[in-house]
Parts: C-alpha cells; sequence; structure tokens
C-alpha cells in the first residue's frame, strides 16, 4: 500500500514550506518519526519527521523547491509491502482545479500530518531539476489549523491576502477582484476559490455587459495591485540592481524573507524611541565568576549573564506592564502573561526569537536550563511554532558579540525590546564616605526600543531604572 506523505502545516498562518535538504533518498526504509527532510517557512526551519514507518518509493520534490501546505512531498509504501501497482488515494488534479478544502483539524499537533484518506489532494508532478530559486508544484489543499484564538494577532489584510493561495489571488487577478473586498468562508476568514467565483457570478449578474466590460478594463489598468508582505518581498521589483561580474546573488530563505517583512512593517507602523542606562554589574561578575564552574557542574549548562537579565526584566515588566503590551489600532493590550522572546544568532546568517513562556515563573537555574535548550533547538533546526509565538517582549543580546551600544528595531507588534551589552571594564567614579574615588567597575549597557504610540520616554526609563536596580542587586541567592 502506498500512502502519501504532504507538506505539513507548521503553524496556523504558514501556507507553505520550501524543501532545503532531502535527509532520506528514495528506497531507504524509513521508522516513524524519523526525519525524512529539512523544510524553511517564514516561521520556522524544521526538519520533518515520517509519520509512519515504510520505504520511500519516490521524491516528489526536489530541493529548493517551495510547495503548498498539503502538497504531497513524498510517496512511501508500508513498512514491508513493495507497493508496486498501487495507485494513491488521492487524484491528480492541474492547479487551477485544485480543491480549498481544509487540511488539517483544529487544534491538531504539528506532527499529525494529513495522510491518503484523510483529505482529498492533488499529486505534485515529480520535479527533475531547477534552480533552487523557488520553483513550485501543485497547490495546497489544506486550508489551515482552524479555531479563532490564533487569529488575533494576524491583521485583516494578512488573512485575505498573506493566507490565500496562489490558486485564489491568480484567479482574483483575472477577474478584476480585489481579495480584501471579499468576506470570506474558509478557515479564519480566508477567501477560497469558491468565494472568488460567487463574487463574479453575482457580480455578472447584476451588471450588464457594457458595464461589467468597462468596469474590467478600469480594473486591469496598471495601478500597482496591493500585495501582501509575503509577494512584496518575493516579487521581482520594477527595477533591479545592477549586478557586475564577480558579484553573487543570494536568494531569499523563508526566515531571512520574514524577518525583513517584519522589520519593514515594525519600522513603517512604529514610531520608534529609545534610551539608554549603564549598570554596574561588577557584584554580578563576581558571582558568575564564582559560581559558574560548579553550576555547569550541576545544571550541565553555562552560567551567563542572559538569565540574571530576563529575570530582571521580567520582575520589572510585572511592576511596568505597559511595556509587556501591544497597539492595536485604537487601543492598547496589556498582556497578562510575561512571555520574554530571546533573538538567537543562527549561523546561516538569520535570526530566530524563540519564546520563553512564562518567564516570571522561573529561577535563575530555570531560565539559564530553558534558555540554553531554546537556543541549541534553534540552531538545530529543531524548533516547532510554539517555540516561537505569543512573545510579549523581547530581549536581544547583542553583547554576546561584543556590542557596546545598539538600537534594536521593535519585534512588532509588541510594545518594545530591550538589548543587553557587553559588560566592559572601565574606569568609574564612585562615591566613597572620604569623597569621590575612580574605580574598576564592570559596566554593561541597557537600551530600550519602545513604541511612542503605546508609552512615552518616563515610562521607559522608570522600567530601564527597575531592570537596572535588580541587575546592580543581584545575590545568587537562585543559583547556590
Amino acid at each position: 500500500m502506498v500512502k502519501p506523505v504532504t507538506m505539513p502545516q507548521l503553524g496556523e498562518s504558514v501556507t507553505e514550506g520550501t524543501i532545503v535538504r532531502w535527509l532520506k533518498a528514495e528506497g531507504d526504509e524509513v521508522e516513524a518519526d524519523e526525519p525524512l527532510c529539512e523544510v524553511d517557512t517564514d516561521k520556522v526551519n524544521a526538519e520533518i519527521p515520517s509519520p509512519f514507518a515504510g520505504r520511500i518509493e519516490r521524491l516528489m520534490v526536489s530541493e529548493g523547491t517551495t510547495v503548498d501546505v498539503g502538497t504531497e512531498i513524498v510517496r512511501m509504501a508500508v513498512a514491508g509491502e513493495t507497493g508496486e501497482g498501487e495507485e494513491p488515494a488521492a487524484e491528480e488534479a492541474p492547479a487551477e482545479e485544485a480543491s480549498e478544502g481544509e487540511g488539517v483539524a483544529a487544534g491538531a499537533s504539528s506532527r499529525e500530518w494529513p495522510v491518503a484518506g484523510s483529505v482529498a489532494q492533488p499529486v505534485a508532478q515529480p520535479v527533475t531539476g531547477g534552480d533552487g530559486r523557488g520553483e513550485r508544484t501543485a497547490p495546497r489543499v489544506g486550508g489551515g489549523a482552524g479555531g479563532g484564538n490564533g487569529r488575533a494577532a494576524a491583521s485583516a489584510e494578512e488573512l485575505k491576502l498573506g493566507r490565500s493561495s496562489p490558486v485564489v489571488r491568480r484567479l482574483a487577478a483575472e477577474h478584476g477582484v480585489e481579495i480584501s473586498s471579499i468576506p470570506g468562508t474558509g478557515t479564519g476568514g480566508r477567501v477560497t476559490k469558491k468565494d472568488i467565483e460567487g463574487h463574479v457570478g453575482a457580480r455578472d449578474e447584476y451588471f450588464p455587459p457594457g458595464v461589467r466590460e468597462e468596469r474590467e478594463a478600469f480594473a486591469a489598468s496598471p495601478e500597482p495591485e496591493t500585495a501582501s508582505p509575503r509577494e512584496a518581498t518575493s516579487e521581482a521589483p520594477a527595477e533591479r540592481v545592477a549586478v557586475h561580474g564577480g558579484d553573487r546573488v543570494v536568494e531569499l530563505s523563508g526566515i531571512r524573507r520574514a524577518i525583513a517583512n517584519r522589520m519593514s512593517t515594525s519600522k513603517r507602523e512604529a514610531p520608534h524611541a529609545w534610551s539608554m542606562v549603564e549598570v554596574d554589574v561588577t557584584a554580578l561578575a563576581a558571582l558568575r565568576a564564582r559560581e559558574r564552574g560548579s553550576f555547569a557542574e550541576r545544571e550541565g549548562v553555562r552560567l551567563t549573564y542572559l538569565p540574571f537579565v530576563v529575570k530582571a526584566v521580567a520582575e520589572s515588566l510585572k511592576e511596568h506592564p505597559v511595556l509587556n503590551s501591544v497597539w492595536d489600532g485604537d487601543r492598547i493590550v496589556l498582556r497578562k502573561r510575561i512571555n520574554i522572546g530571546v533573538a538567537v544568532d543562527l549561523e546561516e546568517g538569520a535570526l530566530i526569537v524563540p519564546v520563553i513562556k512564562d518567564a516570571d515563573e522561573l529561577n535563575i537555574t530555570g531560565l539559564a536550563r530553558r534558555i540554553d535548550d531554546l537556543v541549541m533547538r534553534a540552531r538545530g533546526k529543531r524548533l516547532d511554532t510554539g517555540d516561537v509565538s505569543g512573545g510579549t517582549f523581547t530581549v536581544n543580546n547583542p553583547g554576546a558579540l561584543g556590542s557596546v551600544v545598539s538600537t534594536p528595531i521593535i519585534n512588532h507588534p509588541q510594545a518594545a525590546i530591550l538589548s543587553t551589552e557587553a559588560a566592559v571594564k572601565r574606569p568609574v567614579v564612585v562615591e566613597d564616605p572620604a569623597g569621590d574615588a575612580i574605580a574598576i567597575r564592570s559596566m554593561m549597557n541597557l537600551e530600550v526600543s519602545f513604541d511612542h504610540r503605546v508609552l512615552d520616554g518616563g515610562a521607559a526609563l522608570r522600567f530601564l531604572n527597575a531592570v537596572k536596580a535588580r541587575l546592580e542587586d543581584a545575590d545568587g541567592r537562585d543559583v547556590v
């Protein structure tokens, strides 16, 4: 019996993925949960495990190819059977006839991949070549996880444009229809192919032929159409920069594209302001030097400055909740949970922000373990969407690379982000009963960038000073 393995839904708003690298070859025997390939999306890089044991009959998608969620990527024979003469349950269909059905049940685990018999899905034609620049195969069938809780974080434009399938966007363009103007009947308000066809049918019945032709001609005029953030960076711009001999062109990965979109959105939407304070971490540096050897031996992870910073931030956010908030059009939403994202620098030149959920409930040891776990899994491409979603505040740590001053971009739609810099020894004027004196102290700069719509400089500095006070008073009770 032959079973297809499809591109899974790696998050509610993820509609496609790129096969970065195959970890198995045709003819290989695999066990259930054994990794088949590496996939890159605009949320995470992840290894896709096999949903069952069997033998790989055919790799349906070549490396570097982008396919929609629900597309068959591997055809497998169930372990112990040849699979010869078997036909997959789903019938092949051209892209234009693809169903806009729902492919993943509400609340389903990201590891519960749809297989033949669970949904009707088109089979991708095998790709024999490709330049690795994101050619596309069969259309998406699954429409995304159901339920409405995750929808709050997405804008209406993202729901109707960024999450519509290529088939829907092409059909809308052919008929001069603006997707954002149509109520969607799919999961989470997604506009489906049937929605477009119904809208066009109703329009054609209402408008007489002469008026309809005039409207369609106007719709086809060269005025630029609204594009989703995904399309804005993936489509070729009107003018390319000149490429000269010896230049190297690097195509955007899913994560790089997501970073570009999010940073551009943040700078465009949020009026940034920033403040900085100096923190005397001499006592904290002495504590680390004294405890890090025994801590590493006892806990199996390094004792760095970062868990102390995250702890100080989490406790200070309780006192200054406006920094643990989001801007929501004409109101501010103060988050109850304190979920702190920690920026992780990846070797391939990308950045990802895994989230420490309920960071205020962890002590220094718990934070050190959690940070180490998230960093290792981020660099090993083993994060899932739950690890990178739900953040309410972000901590950036350029000091690990020697930075002493930085002005980070807010992780939109959060209200603020904090950067922690390198601890540097320098001469500082200190107060002494006998008079001021100059002493060598370990000093660290902390900066906070904030959305000036949400808060002002006074609130930002009160928060920074609360973090500063906690770091300067660190006594190590959580680590001994």
